[in-house]
């Protein structure tokens, strides 16, 4: 089976994009170069969500974890505690899993001082971006983690996060734009890449 596939639009696209909620996902969203702090934030908790998940099991329940986490507000769900851990444990709409509840919990009180040390995640996180895009053509040549990814990790852990090991670390570089995985000729890439340049020239 190709690595591209050709939507009803017309275009060009990563074969993982099938399907209206993933092809939507997949050209506004991943890979697109990402600064402010509530996504950031927001993808490093969803991915820890979703660690052993699909991620479409994830999208599917991402409002309800947006209005549940206060829009993925630090400052808000750093002041969770019990109650509302109890709250969410009995709520049907997000992933029940009282260790990645508590680690989004913590990871909002280690998000709080990133932005304190360095202005903004974004000011840490795309300072660790490779300069580079390095061509993909098939999804074998996607790796699972990076050296930059595993770096990151390393950092991370040290800081007191948690649900960030090096693979949870390289997917939310894909998603955030820090890489740009879009195979070669997905329509997206060379958006994508246009979109990094910039930024990484700022950071």
């Amino acid at each position: 089976m190709s690595d591209l596939i050709v939507g009803s639009d017309g275009e060009t696209r990563c074969a993982w994009s099938g399907g209206d909620e993933m092809e939507r996902y997949h050209d506004e969203e991943w890979g697109r170069g990402t600064t402010a702090d509530h996504p950031l934030f927001e993808k490093i908790v969803l991915e820890g969500f979703q660690a052993g998940l699909a991620w479409i099991t994830i999208l599917r329940k991402r409002e309800r974890f947006r209005e549940v986490f206060a829009g993925f507000d630090p400052e808000a769900v750093a002041d969770f505690g019990e109650p509302e851990v109890l709250g969410l444990l009995d709520d049907a709409g997000i992933i029940r899993h009282r260790g990645k509840i508590e680690a989004a919990i913590n990871n909002a009180s280690r998000a709080i001082e990133m932005i304190d040390e360095f202005g903004s995640i974004a000011a840490y996180v795309w300072p660790q971006a490779p300069q580079l895009a390095t061509p993909r053509t098939s999804f074998e040549d996607l790796p699972a983690s990076t050296d930059e990814s595993t770096a990151l990790s390393k950092d991370l852990k040290k800081r007191g996060w948690k649900f960030v090991g090096p693979t949870t670390m390289y997917a939310f570089m894909q998603a955030m734009g820090l890489v740009n995985d879009h195979l070669e000729g997905c329509w997206v890439r060379d958006v994508c890449e246009a979109e990094r340049t910039p930024i990484l020239d700022r950071y």
